[in-house]
């Protein structure tokens, strides 16, 4: 059996992961030598992983529009999780409590069981491990489905990292997923992904055809993210002091796109199935290096 854990301190090097169980399984913050990472925030200040650096996406990445799932023929309604946007967001780990399974200086294990609810209608295990090293940041997260019947599943992670002066962004992909004024995707668009200054870029979509590699670099830092997942949701604003770089598995709204009749295919989607006790699993690695 797991235990509640206030706060997890993680460290090597000069590099420093703060994580908070109780709150979605978040991440407070990520330094190196005290220099930010990713947003951060003293465990203390956090009322909601909504704040955190960083949070898992479990069992779904982005929104379920009009929070309604349909699936095999069937419309499962959802709870709306964010205020009074209309859809779903996020799946349902960041809203839940994690237990801590095993813990050191530089690791950490930690799970969270599902049992059909009102926000998700399948039974699910879930858990994410992190591991520190002097340079880097590495994540995994694993999902296992335990209901009856095959049922959908996703996964990602959404870190924001710090957008400071100088900032840019850059990445492959081949294909960027146009968005309408309800926040869901209505198109896809071919798209070599970017290289970009942040201070002005206003970004709010789902990229396909992702190398696995994107850079973020600035006056202080160069940072790497590395993931085993194929698609890629950057959001930032001009008037954020944040970058979300968010690997995930699928499609913004992918199963409602998939049975929506607009012709893409599951495969196309990301839409991954799982039958009774299978299980999907991801990896994404945040390599930081100092530049003064």
């Amino acid at each position: 059996m797991g235990r509640m854990t206030p706060v997890l301190e993680l460290h090597s090097g000069g590099l420093r992961c703060s994580i908070v169980p109780a709150l979605g399984g978040c991440i407070a913050g990520l330094w190196l030598d005290g220099v930010p990472v990713l947003r951060s925030t003293p465990s203390a200040q956090l009322t909601s992983a909504r704040q955190a650096g960083s949070y898992p996406l479990v069992p779904f990445s982005n929104r379920v529009g009009q929070a309604t799932l349909q699936w095999q023929g069937t419309s499962h309604p959802l709870v709306r999780n964010n205020g009074a946007e209309p859809h779903a967001i996020h799946g349902v780990g960041w809203q839940r409590a994690w237990e801590v399974l095993e813990s050191t200086q530089d690791f950490a294990l930690l799970s969270f069981e599902h049992r059909p609810d009102a926000s998700w209608p399948f039974a699910f295990d879930t858990s994410q491990t992190f591991r520190v090293t002097p340079d880097a940041l590495e994540l995994t997260l694993g999902i296992t489905n335990q209901s009856a019947s095959p049922a959908p599943v996703g996964l990602g992670w959404h870190p924001y990292f710090v957008k400071r002066p100088g900032s840019r962004v850059a990445f492959g992909a081949t294909g960027r997923w146009e968005m309408g004024p309800d926040k869901l995707p209505t198109r896809r668009a071919p798209s070599r992904g970017l290289d970009a200054d942040c201070a002005d870029l206003d970004v709010d979509h789902c990229f396909d055809g992702w190398t696995g590699a994107a850079e973020l670099v600035d006056g202080l830092l160069r940072t790497r993210v590395e993931s085993s997942l194929r698609r890629l949701v950057v959001f930032t604003h001009p008037s954020r002091d944040t970058v979300a770089i968010e690997p995930v598995s699928h499609v913004n709204n992918a199963l409602n796109l998939l049975h929506g009749g607009g012709g893409a295919r599951a495969d196309e989607l990301g839409v991954q199935v799982l039958a009774p006790g299978e299980s999907l699993s991801a990896q994404m690695t945040i390599h930081v290096e100092a530049l003064t």
